[in-house]
């Protein structure tokens, strides 16, 4: 109790699995006011690590071990439950523990650090239920790209942008692209009526930085889909119809509702931001009044959401999408619309049909959802929501 005070993150390699990052948590045990707020952090990563190992004493177990399995069968979160210190209980201790962690369903592991034993075991076992209980992220590109087709991103070059790099969902693209053997044209957004012009075959569909998607489809012809880097990455890494289905919520908002806009990195801010800076102003011209907009930024989520209205999240870029779910679930859960970058932006800029095109079912998820908070609220909140819509 109280050696660590926060988790602790270290990034490794663990083969055959690949770069994988460990997180030692507090204890559950500790106690008074400050130890209460350590075993709240501790439990909360268990809703989006993808797997998590149980380390028991083989001298009997306790409450708090039963309680984190209480809390990985709650949150379906992958675990490995380790009998350690096997080299100082008796064969009867050891047997009660490893009969009622077998009794609990979770693949048991018996191990003695101090002398070494059972760590290749462990993992070995680590490296099992990885590969067979934890989900991948799907490709950003879903299942629309096939064998030799064109496909047009659109890249525009801003103050967000990487100086000599490129932002990592167009690097992906540009692989899962090249990856089905089709072809990728990579354009700024002056350049797309123009690049299109200039191809034989007209492109499978163009996607295109969020910020420019206004500007963007007015340069494409109707018959090309559009989508945007930000709803692949919210159909990739999260639930995209979840999201579509919460950005309804975008219309009926009043001013001095509570917002939570949410950051998975900590990137530093640009002086034009788009969760700080964009998202609040872009928000408070559509409902004629400011927000009481809260940004909450890193890998941990509030545990109380029901104050707000709705939420906005980011693309999650850099997390799993175990982990992005687990915030979806969270507001599911708690009664309180979610959506993402991406999907509010197109709304907000007034295409989102167009940006849908290659998603009909979160399309209908955010029609239904705003024919419901129509009944329930009246007319949407500013004077061009038909548009918007």
């Amino acid at each position: 109790a109280g050696t660590t005070t926060d988790p602790v993150e270290k990034a490794c390699e663990l083969a055959p699995i690949g770069p994988v990052v460990f997180i030692d948590t507090a204890g559950i045990d500790d106690t008074g006011a400050l130890g209460e707020l350590r075993t709240q952090r501790s439990l909360s990563v268990l809703g989006w690590m993808d797997l998590a190992l149980i380390v028991c004493e083989a001298a009997g177990l306790t409450d708090f071990e039963r309680t984190l399995i209480a809390a990985v069968r709650k949150n379906r979160t992958p675990a490995i439950a380790v009998i350690n210190k096997t080299d100082a209980a008796s064969p009867e201790s050891l047997k009660a523990v490893r009969d009622e962690l077998c009794a609990s369903g979770l693949p048991v592991v018996e191990t003695s650090a101090l002398r070494g034993e059972g760590i290749e075991a462990l993992r070995s076992e680590m490296v099992r239920v990885i590969g067979s209980q934890t989900q991948p992220d799907r490709p950003l590109m879903g299942d629309n790209v096939h064998l030799g087709e064109t496909i047009v991103l659109v890249t525009p070059i801003d103050t967000g942008a990487p100086k000599g790099r490129m932002i990592l969902p167009q690097v992906q693209a540009i692989r899962e692209i090249l990856d089905a053997d089709a072809k990728c044209v990579v354009v700024r957004e002056n350049r797309v009526a123009e690049a299109i012009a200039e191809l034989r075959t007209p492109p499978a569909f163009v996607v295109t930085d969020s910020q420019a998607v206004r500007q963007v489809v007015q340069a494409v012809p109707e018959s090309i889909p559009v989508t945007t880097f930000s709803i692949q990455m919210a159909y990739s890494k999260s639930d995209l119809v979840e999201m579509a289905r919460g950005a309804a919520m975008l219309d009926f908002l009043k001013p001095g509702d509570k917002v939570m806009i949410c950051e998975t990195c900590s990137h530093h801010p640009q002086p034009d931001d788009i969760g700080r800076k964009k998202l609040p102003r872009w928000l408070a011209q559509k409902i004629g009044g400011a927000l009481d907009i809260e940004v909450v930024v890193g890998k941990d989520f509030p545990s109380d959401l029901t104050p707000y209205k709705i939420i906005l999240q980011c693309g999650g870029c850099v997390v799993t999408r175990r982990h992005m779910l687990s915030r979806v679930r969270a507001a599911i859960e708690q009664g309180v619309p979610m959506t993402n970058y991406g999907v509010a932006i197109s709304h907000l800029q007034g295409v989102l049909t167009r940006a849908l095109e290659l998603h009909p079912e979160a399309k209908k998820a955010f029609d239904e959802a705003h024919a419901v908070l129509q009944k329930r609220f009246g007319a949407p909140s500013g004077s061009d929501n038909a548009g918007a819509r």
